[in-house]
């Protein structure tokens, strides 16, 4: 079975933190890139993290300093470490396997809403 679930999200105040997890089923974690993408209401969906096979990672630009991506492969698991969290990262958080037996796979999503 090939799924992946994410998990973490909710409300927080800027400057607060919050970790994402995404749970990898019936995926080799050390053979693929994988990534976290978000959307927030009226816009595009966006990459916003990648951790690639090979070990490399990559950021958007305005996400760079504040968030890093992690695989805990022992456990199956990807992660997103959000930090200085401001009202402009509010949006739905996706795990996302660009390729896997040739199509791209996406969890169902998380909920990340920062207010005052």
């Amino acid at each position: 079975q090939v799924q992946l679930r994410e998990s973490g999200g909710g409300f927080v105040q800027p400057g607060e933190s919050l970790r994402l997890s995404c749970t990898a089923s019936g995926m080799n974690l050390r053979i693929i890139d994988m990534e976290w993408h978000r959307q927030a209401p009226g816009k595009e969906r966006e990459l916003v993290a990648r951790f690639t096979s090979g070990g490399d990672t990559n950021y958007a630009d305005s996400v760079k300093g504040r968030f890093t991506i992690s695989r805990n492969y022992a456990y199956n698991k990807l992660y997103l470490q959000m930090t200085s969290l401001q009202p402009e990262d509010t949006a739905v958080y996706y795990c996302h396997v660009p390729s896997y037996r040739g199509s791209p796979r996406w969890g169902q999503g998380t909920q990340v809403t920062v207010s005052s």
